[in-house]
């Protein structure tokens, strides 16, 4: 049976919204209830000591510690994480040796990849399916954060995104917008790295919304590339698992206790070819979601007239790529856009 999910209503027209809901999550294998009380306590046990570990260490290695710490988060929730990175070419190998190979650049792509060198602006893009998203992206390279503003509010939760300095967004204020891309844009020009969430809310991982173009805007003023992350959750048969999806009425407490309580979920993480900015947010943006949706793009509304296919839910993408939506002024920074459009000359000589 197929379910017809109405699209959510939004505040005004740029709001992005989602209709995935609770028929959108299909369960997967589960461990018992001592092992979801041992991970509980294990996650509660590294995000208390994590701030004391923080102060305690210097900051020249504080980066090394969050991300081991992301790591071991992740392991704690009974996630796997597994890195791909398509930025670095591989040489064919013998079928002989195709397993022993496939295995080792694995463990080497997890060991080593990094979103960018230490001290150089990189603005990450990824779809967002849950909270757990923002565990995955650090345990590759810690990074600042474009996350909603309640957030800071959560429990437990909430003092580590203060610690990880996350940028807080109120998407029913409109107005409130050009000051966090020029936040953004702030971070990206002192070398700093952060991720956003185009979609701008979070969907079940099969279906997906747009990425709208104007948070974009903060690395074509400062001349940033632009890493594309492919993000999925897959369950123990290498079928994408939805368990992770932050949908619908969702609270935090019934998002965690689905993930405590999931067996053999692994969080994959691949890193496409870096996008050049150039001048125009919403070129970037649709270069960006191509990248992002790799062979699932035949699921998004564009391939399919309105509506999208995610299992026993239909759901309305409310906002195709090319749909006529307002797109929201962005302040003038004059200064900015002249040493943005040096870096673009600068690296587009040197590229040549």
């Amino acid at each position: 049976m197929v379910f017809d999910a109405p699209p959510a209503q939004a505040v005004h027209a740029w709001m992005p919204s989602s209709p995935c809901g609770p028929g959108c999550i299909e369960p997967t294998d589960e461990i018992g209830t001592a092992g979801v009380v041992v991970r509980a306590l294990g996650v509660a046990g590294l995000l208390l000591t994590y701030p004391v570990g923080h102060l305690a260490t210097p900051a020249a290695h504080r980066e090394e510690l969050q991300r081991k710490y992301a790591r071991v988060l992740l392991r704690c929730m009974g996630m796997r994480l597994r890195v791909v990175d398509n930025r670095v070419p591989t040489e064919p190998v013998p079928a002989e040796r195709a397993v022993a190979a496939r295995i080792g650049a694995e463990r080497a792509a997890n060991a080593a990849a990094r979103y960018a060198d230490t001290g150089t602006g990189v603005l990450v893009v990824t779809g967002h399916v849950g909270w757990s998203d923002v565990v995955a992206l650090a345990a590759v390279q810690p990074l600042g954060f474009v996350a909603r503003a309640d957030l800071i509010d959560w429990p437990v939760l909430g003092a580590l995104a203060r610690l990880m300095r996350v940028i807080p967004i109120e998407r029913e204020r409109l107005r409130a917008l050009p000051g966090i891309v020029e936040q953004i844009a702030d971070r990206l020009a002192a070398g700093e790295r952060v991720a956003v969430f185009p979609e701008g809310t979070t969907w079940c991982g099969r279906a997906y919304g747009s990425m709208r173009p104007a948070l974009f805007q903060a690395a074509i003023d400062t001349g940033t590339y632009v890493q594309p992350v492919r993000l999925r959750y897959l369950d123990r048969h290498g079928t994408q698992c939805t368990v992770p999806g932050f949908v619908g009425e969702d609270s935090f407490g019934d998002s965690a206790g689905r993930i405590f309580r999931s067996r053999g979920i692994t969080v994959e993480i691949v890193l496409e070819a870096p996008e050049y900015p150039g001048t125009d947010r919403r070129d970037l943006a649709r270069r960006c979601e191509r990248a992002v949706r790799g062979a699932g793009r035949p699921r998004h509304g564009r391939d399919s007239a309105t509506w999208i296919e995610a299992t026993t839910t239909r759901v309305q993408d409310p906002a195709p790529v090319d749909a006529a939506v307002p797109d929201p002024p962005m302040p003038a920074r004059p200064g900015l856009h002249r040493r943005a459009l040096a870096v673009l000359r600068g690296r587009s000589h040197g590229a040549a």
